[in-house]
């Protein structure tokens, strides 16, 4: 549902940050609209479906992705999951945290590529 009638929506209206990434089968690329919040050197995502989800898989096996967020585009590498303590650390407290009901212990975290 998410990847026919949400994720469409949600690029077309801009206001989402996009990630955009390469299949890790198939070779195609795809745009995927997340939660991404600027943190210090890159970026931090929420992993609402978990780690297993194909965008995550997709984005660790090619060791980076580009993210449009805020009017800009940036190149990210070395996605790495970290646990809800690192993340909230690296969250300023302006972000509200995930909601406890969602159970979601994992994040993705990448770096910003110098250019």
């Amino acid at each position: 549902m998410n990847k026919r009638v949400f994720n469409p929506r949600a690029i077309a209206g801009g206001k989402w940050p996009v990630l955009t990434h390469v299949g890790r089968i198939s070779g195609a690329t795809f745009r995927t609209p997340l939660d991404a919040y600027p943190v210090d050197g890159g970026y931090l995502f929420v992993l609402v479906y978990g780690s297993g989800s194909d965008w995550v898989q997709n984005v660790l096996a090619a060791g980076g992705a580009r993210l449009r967020a805020e009017g800009r585009e940036v190149e990210l590498a070395a996605p790495r999951l970290v646990g809800e303590d690192e993340a909230f650390r690296s969250l300023s407290d302006e972000v509200a945290r995930p909601p406890r009901l969602l159970r979601i212990t994992e994040f993705l975290r990448m770096d910003l590529v110098a250019g």
